[in-house]
């Protein structure tokens, strides 16, 4: 047996009893919480469990990926597990829906068509998509297509894209910037009138803006927004810890100490 099907032999053992372990705590004899779970409550944990994936491999921790990528296996399991009891869909048929998809929409691999770019490669699987009605007959209907369930910034990009697929897009990066300076004009105005409704419509347009900047500029909004906030953490636990070194509490100080404090962090302790 070569390589490949040792690796594929191992695989499907241990999804096998994966498998089993989910049908065991399903079962009357098997956990009482695993048995009341329901496929919503599922949607939730499958939802922490993705995020965790991302986590780990922002980390570069490859220990950590491979728990967690566990973890979400186990999550999907659990739900082909409920569907199949249900009498829905089995595992087996999510397995062999995908395989046929992935054959379908990689023509350039299993099948004859020939492709130069991955911009080729990613508008043929546009067509494709469309080909299978999943793409949508509309942009309209496209962008609606995007799940609800995404982060809002990853949903944002994604509904940009559609638009820029059809040419509904800014001509140069200066015209992105004008915008973004526009809608942020648009908040002052806002905020010197004192409308808090106002605010919060100007605030989610300026937002969706600098998405828009993101995905003109080839950034993932989402990404960058995580790696901003990392940072802000990073930085203010240098300011904590300072403090503590001189038997002081954040809110016991002035801002300009911590103002200080801060621009030590970002030249001291910056990451690369």
């Amino acid at each position: 047996m070569d390589g490949s099907r040792q690796i594929k032999a191992k695989a499907g053992e241990n999804l096998g009893k994966l498998m089993e372990i989910v049908v065991r705590l399903r079962s009357p004899e098997g956990c009482p919480w695993d048995r009341v779970q329901s496929q919503g409550d599922i949607a939730r944990y499958l939802l922490e469990e993705a995020y965790e994936v991302v986590d780990a491999i922002e980390n570069g921790s490859p220990a950590a990926l491979q728990e967690e990528l566990g973890d979400l296996l186990f999550q999907i399991v659990f739900l082909a597990r409920l569907a199949e009891e249900k009498g829905d869909f089995d595992l087996a048929g999510v397995a062999a829906g995908i395989e046929e998809k992935m054959i379908r929409r990689h023509p350039h691999v299993f099948g004859d068509a020939s492709v130069k770019s991955v911009a080729a490669v990613k508008e043929n699987w546009e067509i494709i998509k469309k080909q299978e009605g999943k793409g949508g007959a509309t942009c309209g209907e496209q962008m609606a297509g995007v799940t609800k369930a995404l982060p809002a910034l990853s949903r944002a990009q994604k509904i940009t894209n559609v638009a820029a697929r059809v040419g509904f897009d800014f001509e140069s990066r200066s015209d992105c910037l004008q915008k973004v300076e526009e809608e942020l004009t648009e908040l002052k105005g806002a905020l010197r009138d004192r409308c808090r409704e106002q605010v919060a419509e100007e605030i989610g347009d300026l937002m969706f803006s600098l998405v828009n900047l993101s995905r003109f500029l080839e950034v993932d909004a989402e990404a960058s927004l995580r790696a901003a906030t990392d940072k802000f953490i990073r930085r203010f636990a240098y300011v904590e810890e300072e403090l503590r070194k001189k038997g002081k509490e954040a809110v016991e100080v002035p801002l300009a100490e911590m103002d200080r404090l801060w621009e030590e962090a970002k030249l001291r302790r910056e990451l690369p």
